[in-house]
C-alpha cells in the first residue's frame, strides 16, 4: 500500500469497469482496508463518505463485483477495477452510474 497515494482522508478513487465489455460502470473510493478486503475476498469492497464506513458492493442488493483485475494509474492516485458485475451496478437499478449525458443545459 506505500505505493498508493492516499488523499487527506486516507481514500483514494476507484473506478470500477466491466472486464468484458471495457464499459465503465462505476466510482466509488477506497481506504487501505477495502483494498485488502477486496484482495482478500475477491468482491469489491468501498469506503462509504457519507456513511464513513466499509461497504461491500452488493451486500444488500445481492449485485456484487467479483474481481477480475486491479491496476494502479501512472501517478498511482487511482485505482482501476476490472470486475465482473453479477446485475445492475447503480443503485437506481441501471446497469452503469454512467447514464445520464451532460449537457450545455446542466451548467
Amino acid at each position: 500500500m506505500s505505493n498508493l497515494k492516499f488523499n487527506e482522508q486516507g481514500l483514494i478513487p476507484a473506478i470500477v469497469q466491466d472486464a468484458d465489455t471495457g464499459e465503465v460502470l462505476m466510482l466509488g473510493y477506497m481506504n487501505e482496508e477495502s483494498i485488502r478486503l477486496t484482495l482478500e475476498s475477491n468482491e469489491v469492497w468501498f469506503f462509504s463518505r457519507s456513511r464513513q464506513e466499509l461497504w461491500h458492493k452488493g451486500e444488500t442488493s445481492g449485485n456484487k463485483l467479483i474481481v477480475r483485475e486491479l491496476w494502479r494509474d501512472c501517478d498511482s492516485d487511482t485505482i482501476l477495477v476490472k470486475a465482473h458485475p453479477t446485475g445492475p451496478v447503480c443503485h437506481t437499478g441501471n446497469r452503469t452510474c454512467f447514464f445520464t449525458e451532460l449537457t450545455e443545459t446542466d451548467l
